[in-house]
């Protein structure tokens, strides 16, 4: 059984639940409502912790529940439980109704989404493809693999987690609309040790896909060897440089930068309400010439992808930036009919207990026509920054701190020694700006990334090519 037929199992037949009478229940709760939900969902998820040579950790959950929104101009009212049975969704429904008591709504017509609704992963369940002892026994290659590498090497920690997602959503409408979405991802860290100094290195992958692409002994073997290789050149490290500098940024997973500093400000919510960096600028230079950026839900099989959002708007690809230019917003529902303006399918909840709002899915800059060769030997002194690590942003004025897990001095043209302590601070909006070099080698993430926001988690992709700024303000450890 596949598609709709697993969505009504889980949520009708296997519950005891009419599908035809809460369908109805929905119809009548968002009767005079400007929009409004039944977001269904079932999960399973697990994850395998492998660390200091031993299993640490082995969870499997199972959550299930509903949330029933209905919406009155800028109000948004929320009730959920996990039991999905008619009398909860009924108790939810005299709520959702009881908090909208005496409130006018705002009659903007929704226009209709941009998307093409079209499946961009399988549905097949990722827990149950692979046995639980194989997934043992992939951890222990994986540790025993790194260990015999090089003597160095004291400590390993592995992971493996996965997720099997169900949601159907009904609208007031008598439409409804679902999607399954498996997910998984493989963690490393490596730590290694050199008289008496230790360092660490980290890789990992992921997506909308099966365990098996990191089952097979070549994929795991790369991403094994990557998290090696970041430690060794860690250990090799040099104290960094502070000051305002030309920094030349990887291509990759470099995008979190990105993502944080200029994405979040991209959102429509903050927009419309004017707290972000970017309000009321549609239509103005905001970067460099060369400079576009996009959001797009639907590459098939990426960690941030979804074939329908989580109000059941079908994904799509958004031009946020375009050579410089602001020419969209990500958009829900909700901001996108006060704004005027279409859902980009960018509604996005954590799970059924929380309220969807605009969230990035793959989120980068698209490709120039320099090589990053060619923009390094440009360089006389600088920074190449091969990996970014954590960092904090303020999305109101977009200012940021970003630490560098790899990062190289450049010297007349060349890269140089590796450093450590290496953080970029500056702002997201201006940094567009200092932009003088976009590379052509446009890369998306492996897979890792997770953002968080009002304190929701989701599954995000990120990427960019290697580029070129200038004057970017560099805090590290020697002067």
């Amino acid at each position: 059984m596949t598609g709709i037929g697993v969505l009504d199992e889980l949520f009708f037949n296997r519950t005891g639940l009419d599908k035809s009478r809460t369908q109805k229940l929905v119809s009548e709760t968002l009767m005079g409502m400007d929009d409004g939900e039944l977001f269904l969902e079932y999960a399973q998820s697990e994850n395998l912790t492998f660390d200091d040579g031993r299993l640490k950790n082995a969870s499997f959950n199972t959550n299930q529940g509903f949330g029933l929104r209905s919406v009155l101009g800028e109000a948004s009212a929320y009730a959920h439980a996990s039991d999905l049975s008619e009398e909860a969704i009924k108790r939810a429904a005299q709520t959702a109704r009881a908090v909208h008591y005496g409130q006018a709504g705002v009659k903007a017509e929704i226009a209709p989404p941009f998307g093409t609704n079209t499946a961009l992963y399988g549905d097949a369940n990722p827990l149950k493809e692979v046995l639980f002892e194989k997934k043992i026994e992939l951890l222990q290659q994986v540790d025993a693999y790194v260990r015999s590498r090089d003597p160095r090497v004291k400590q390993v920690s592995v992971s493996l987690g996965g997720q099997w997602q169900a949601v159907q959503i009904l609208k007031a409408d008598g439409s409804s609309t679902g999607d399954i979405r498996p997910l998984v991802r493989l963690n490393l860290n490596v730590l290694v040790e050199q008289n008496g100094r230790m360092e660490s290195g980290t890789a990992g992958a992921g997506g909308r896909v099966g365990y098996s692409d990191y089952i097979a002994e070549g994929n795991w073997k790369k991403m094994a060897d990557e998290a090696l290789r970041q430690a060794l050149v860690n250990l090799e490290s040099v104290p960094a440089p502070a000051g305002e500098m030309q920094v030349v940024l990887g291509s990759g997973w470099c995008g979190v930068l990105l993502h944080e500093a200029i994405g979040h400000g991209l959102e429509g919510d903050f927009n419309r309400k004017g707290t972000s960096a970017f309000s009321g600028l549609m239509g103005k230079q905001v970067a460099s010439r060369g400079v576009t950026v996009v959001d797009d839900g639907t590459i098939p099989g990426r960690r941030g992808s979804l074939s329908i959002d989580d109000e059941g708007t079908p994904s799509s690809r958004t031009v946020l930036i375009e050579d410089g230019i602001l020419t969209g917003y990500i958009q829900d529902r909700l901001n996108a009919r006060l704004m005027g303006m279409r859902a980009t399918g960018n509604g996005r909840r954590e799970s059924f207990a929380s309220q969807p709002m605009p969230r990035m899915t793959n989120t980068f800059m698209l490709g120039g026509d320099a090589s990053q060769a060619d923009l390094i030997a440009s360089v006389k002194n600088g920074l190449y920054i091969a990996h970014l690590g954590g960092g904090q942003v303020d999305i109101t004025s977009g200012k940021f701190v970003f630490s560098a897990s790899e990062a190289y001095l450049i010297e007349n043209g060349k890269i140089s020694v590796p450093v450590k302590g290496a953080t970029l601070i500056g702002n997201g909006p201006d940094c567009l700006t200092k932009v003088r070099g976009v590379g052509n080698d446009m890369a998306l993430d492996d897979g890792i990334g997770t953002c968080g926001k009002a304190g929701q988690s989701v599954p995000v992709g990120v990427g960019q090519p290697s580029l070129l700024m200038d004057g970017l303000t560099v805090g590290g450890t020697q002067v």
